[in-house]
């Protein structure tokens, strides 16, 4: 490795090096199965078998089979058989403790978890979602709570982060305060200190709730990698700011950390025909149910990826394939997802900034990092992943090396994520794309050599970033890669009076993308380029051509 590259791996070393943290065991976890649906038991063997979970900390329960479960089956058939069955198993213990007021005078006894072996519960497909309505639950002291908050029915999974303070008779109704939001200290996470770290193995069928944690531990061999793609609703709405603010540091974090990160302004989604490739992060609001490129065959979601979308209901069906977003969403390929069951209001979802920070930068596991961002618990998020789950607990030099010594397909990743921490951190451009034009691997490289074209093209050498994008098309890149370079270079060649060749690429593009969602678009552009070309009679047959394909 030469001097500037050792120069550069420790620029991306001192910005990526995440917190001295213990390495999660299966030790930590209880899996919990429906015994009355066979499907979750195979789930939870497979689960418990690849994260090396004691046989003792397996757990069949007898529920319900359907989505939802009322409050007298939640706290008779899952949640006091589960802490019932903590105790007798001795995986953690429940004692009497004095709390004292600043004089260090008795003011309460107070029964809580004292000792524990574990820190994380994971539900597996056929364990009921919602705990319904209990109009019968309502007390006093609910009057204390904001009129929209005087709700009881929340998330199975939200309601068990709280089952170490099964003892203390702590009021049900509404959302209960996270006390440990935003922590930065995984000592924290505990049930010593009253919460429970839960996630699900879900989705639209038993075999895509299994994959989950072998994309995981995918993930954690060789790093999460891709890019990131962000989508502001740049609403003026001062009622939504603060998901927008959310969404605007989520992509400042994958930004700043290394990702190709793009930023979606526009009041709608992401657009069908747009070119989301190598997904690694998605952020984005407000659509019921899943579109945009999300709906179309073809999803790019890379090993480990994560994807969330903010809408009110966006988990409320997570056995789904085409309803909501947490369903589709998994069955497209995803590894870890979160959403909510119903309505949470804005504020009573989870902080996305904080969210992406302790998962990337602090390297916290995916259960962790969840927890961390939810201000409140006992409410509506479902998490969906493996909790274990923690792609960026590996030092990246470390990392870097192995790809290296391994001649990983994702070491181009590695690089790619190099270039953007240390133009993040103030390395000029022009710098960066000496470096990486000497990269032997980018000459092999999509991904490094569409980059290589990015930088020249922001240098102001369009001729350079050409043929930069023309030589990655030949290098192999992904479908959707192939389909963002044909689009830029079908943009970029007519203002170089290379309009033929921009016909050729857009050509191109439609044969490769019988389905394109745009095709009128495509159509009209192409007119437009034969009318510069002189060629009349070729602009109005794709005009004809347009029409048809508008449905026109």
């Amino acid at each position: 490795m030469n001097s500037s590259l050792n120069r550069f791996i420790l620029c991306l070393g001192v910005a990526l090096a995440p917190l001295a943290l213990a390495a999660a065991s299966g030790d930590e976890v209880v899996v919990v199965y429906n015994t009355r649906v066979p499907e979750s038991k195979a789930v939870a063997e497979h689960y418990a078998k690849r994260r090396e979970v004691p046989p003792d900390q397996v757990i069949g329960l007898a529920l319900p089979t359907e989505e939802n479960m009322t409050r007298a089956q939640f706290r008779n058939s899952l949640e006091r058989p589960l802490a019932e069955a903590f105790s007798k198993r001795k995986l953690w213990r429940i004692t009497a403790q004095t709390i004292r007021d600043t004089n260090n005078r008795p003011v309460q006894v107070e029964w809580t978890v004292s000792e524990s072996k574990i820190r994380y519960l994971v539900l597996c497909y056929g364990v009921p979602i919602r705990v319904t309505r209990d109009e019968n639950l309502e007390k006093a002291e609910a009057e204390k709570v904001r009129q929209e908050f005087r709700r009881n029915e929340a998330c199975v999974d939200n309601e068990l982060m709280l089952l170490p303070r099964i003892e203390q008779n702590w009021l049900r109704t509404g959302p209960y305060q996270n006390h440990i939001f935003g922590t930065t200290n995984t000592a924290l996470l505990h049930p010593t200190n009253n919460v429970l770290l839960v996630s699900r193995l879900d989705g639209p069928t038993p075999e895509i709730a299994r994959s989950l944690v072998d994309k995981a531990i995918e993930a954690e061999t060789h790093g999460l990698w891709g890019r990131a793609y962000v989508d502001i609703r740049s609403t003026p709405d001062p009622a939504f700011k603060i998901g927008e603010d959310w969404m605007k540091g989520a992509a400042e974090v994958c930004r700043r950390l290394g990702f190709e990160t793009v930023v979606d302004t526009n009041a709608a989604t992401f657009r069908p025909e747009f070119p989301m490739s190598q997904i690694a992060f998605y952020f984005g609001w407000y659509d019921a149910s899943v579109s945009g490129p999300f709906a179309r065959k073809t999803v790019e979601f890379m090993p480990g990826a994560f994807a969330y979308h903010l809408h009110s209901y966006s988990g409320a069906s997570p056995r789904s394939d085409s309803r909501n977003w947490v369903g589709p969403l998994l069955a497209r390929g995803v590894t870890a997802t979160m959403g909510s069951v119903d309505e949470p209001y804005l504020g009573g979802t989870p902080d996305l900034a904080v969210f992406a920070s302790r998962l990337i930068y602090s390297g916290f596991t995916f259960g962790e990092a969840a927890c961390a961002a939810q201000n409140v618990l006992s409410w509506q998020t479902i998490v969906i992943g493996d909790p274990l789950y923690r792609p960026f607990g590996t030092p990246a030099e470390e990392l870097h090396k192995k790809l290296e010594a391994d001649y990983s397909e994702y070491l181009q990743w590695s690089y790619l994520r190099l270039i953007n921490v240390n133009i993040a951190n103030g390395v000029p451009p022009v710098q960066m794309a000496a470096y990486l034009s000497r990269i032997p691997l980018t000459k092999e490289s999509a991904v490094l050599t569409e980059k290589l074209g990015d930088l020249y093209s922001q240098l102001g050498k369009p001729s350079s970033a050409i043929e930069m994008w023309e030589r990655a098309l030949a290098l192999k890149p992904s479908p959707l890669q192939r389909l963002r370079l044909r689009l830029t270079l079908a943009e970029k060649l007519p203002e170089q009076s290379r309009e033929q060749e921009a016909v050729e690429q857009l050509s191109a593009l439609l044969k490769e993308n019988p389905d394109y969602p745009a095709k009128a678009d495509i159509y009209q552009r192409l007119a437009a380029l034969a009318r510069k070309l002189g060629k009349e009679e070729a602009a109005r047959a794709y005009e004809d051509q347009s029409r048809n394909a508008a449905g026109k």
